[in-house]
């Protein structure tokens, strides 16, 4: 099977095309690799990858059609998996215009790209924070009263629409996998689980937002592989499904288990709670489990020891990772990597 993986250098990206090659597929990688953060982390995120030859890897924008029609005319693809976005609840507040660049708009070209090219299997990535401040626990995914909380969200909702129009117009079969807060190694180094680790470890100051009460249902890497690649597998007509491990972890908690696994005490100040982030997120998976077979196995204690022993010897072993400061402007694509948040 020749697989396309979007966000191929990213987090979860890389991870999924591990997997495919180790199972025999080919696999045809797209990223930019842009410089939101260092682009060197993200060759090594796909460094064994690389020497396989059933790995092609395109250095390509999502937004450049030109580039995506000449790749599908050229390579034979025969299911996608659409993990490229601009990632951040908080950044897309301060620009949500690029949000729609990325999320929506190129989202629906690649969707035309699949359908004219009968595509059997389209996976998207979407993410728990369309949930909004759903009233009702846990998050079901026929909830009619969900309202995404920020322009972040509100782009991965409307993505799902337009999957949901590309089947029934064009027959393209697509799943939506909404996913809970995604951690292990390899994690961005802008995102929570990296940035207490960092800090813990070197003895700064890391911020909490609250009083530590809001909780997420953290979903180890691992897990978030099996299910993707078993709706990738599933070939389902159109369903949208939560991919979490359904306990929710508070965040106060999380920073203790952090501290019991470096050894290291937090210096933590505390911040008010911001804009668009929701108090607390828990994944209904009973869809998940029936239609993929779903089980998550990473417990939070196991996944963040090993998020924290891959710390240790990945990132302190090769050094810092720096975040680019640079303000984002309206086409510009730094945070177009693999991974959603929830």
């Amino acid at each position: 099977m020749n697989v396309l993986v979007t966000g191929a250098a990213g987090f979860i990206g890389s991870h999924v095309i591990a997997r495919l090659l180790q199972r025999g597929d080919t696999v045809i990688g797209v990223d930019n690799l842009n410089d939101y953060y260092s682009p060197n982390r993200k060759r090594r995120n796909l460094a064994q990858a690389l020497l396989n030859p059933r790995f092609r890897l395109h250095e390509i924008d999502i937004r450049d059609r030109r580039a995506m029609e000449s790749l599908f005319a050229r390579e034979p693809i025969s299911k996608v998996i659409h993990l490229a976005a601009m990632a951040g609840v908080r950044a897309s507040i301060l620009n949500p215009a690029v949000y729609k660049e990325v999320n929506v708009d190129a989202t629906a070209g690649l969707l035309d790209l699949a359908s004219r090219h009968d595509i059997a299997n389209f996976v998207f990535a979407s993410s728990s924070s369309v949930y909004g401040e759903a009233a009702r626990l846990p998050f079901f995914e026929d909830d009619p009263d969900i309202v995404p909380a920020s322009p972040y969200a509100a782009t991965k909702r409307a993505s799902e629409q337009l999957c949901f129009d590309c089947h029934r117009l064009y027959g393209l079969r697509c799943t939506c996998l909404r996913y809970f807060t995604v951690y292990g190694p390899r994690g961005r180094p802008d995102m929570a689980p990296y940035l207490f680790v960092q800090a813990i470890l070197e003895g700064s100051e890391l911020t909490m937002f609250g009083q530590g009460d809001s909780a997420r249902d953290y979903t180890y890497v691992d897990d978030v592989v099996d299910g993707t690649i078993a709706a990738l597998d599933a070939d389902l007509p159109f369903e949208i499904i939560n991919l979490g491990n359904s306990r929710p972890v508070t965040l106060r908690h999380f920073i203790q288990l952090i501290e019991h696994f470096s050894r290291q005490s937090a210096i933590i100040r505390r911040a008010p709670v911001q804009r668009g982030d929701i108090p607390i997120t828990c994944a209904d998976i009973t869809k998940a489990k029936r239609l993929l077979g779903y089980s998550p196995k990473v417990e939070i204690e196991e996944g963040l020891q090993r998020f924290v022993d891959w710390y240790h010897t990945d990132v302190v072993g090769q050094g810092e990772i720096s975040i680019s400061q640079a303000p984002l402007a309206v086409g510009d694509s730094r945070e177009l990597v693999g991974t959603v948040e929830g």
